[in-house]
């Protein structure tokens, strides 16, 4: 299978995804929105994202999750310090899920949505096979994210302005 993130890799039966990174403050309302709907925080589907790409709210809760501690999904509008300007904000996003390997093509289309305005390039979760002992590392960076669990080849190349 290919598309816009090159050759997708062999999957297993399930997913563990974590995404721990914070969003800029002047996000735009609609990312926001999207994400709260991904993140089973809002019921209702956002009019914003293509609901062809966007087709499944992909970091909701499962209530009966096979995970230790279960699913988890927050986004909290957080201080991040001060500045001379005064009190520096930024949305924390953190979510935790088990999901189907089939929900890959949504699970990066999501991550397209929110890499332009994830607040600084570095480390943004990562990725296991339920079974898997290592996760591959979700990157962004440069306005783009690298989940290199999902690319395969030239596709796996680091971001720019991003160190392993």
């Amino acid at each position: 299978m290919s598309g816009p993130h090159g050759r997708l890799r062999a999957v297993g039966l399930r997913d563990e995804v974590v995404l721990s990174c914070f969003l800029r403050d002047d996000t735009p309302d609609g990312v926001l929105a999207a994400l709260r709907w991904h993140l089973g925080l809002d019921a209702d589907r956002p009019a914003g994202p293509d609901p062809e790409e966007h087709a499944y709210a992909v970091l909701r809760p499962d209530p009966d999750s096979r995970l230790p501690g279960g699913d988890v999904a927050s986004l909290r509008r957080r201080s991040r310090g001060f500045t001379a300007e005064g009190e520096r904000h930024a949305w924390g996003l953190f979510s935790r899920n088990l999901r189907l390997d089939d929900m890959v093509g949504d699970l990066l289309a999501l991550l397209d949505l929110i890499a332009p305005h994830v607040d600084g390039p570095g480390h943004g979760g990562h990725v296991r096979e339920e079974f898997a002992a290592v996760p591959a590392a979700v990157v962004f960076g440069d306005g783009t994210c690298r989940p290199p669990a999902f690319r395969v080849g030239a596709d796996a190349a680091p971001v720019a302005g991003v160190t392993s």
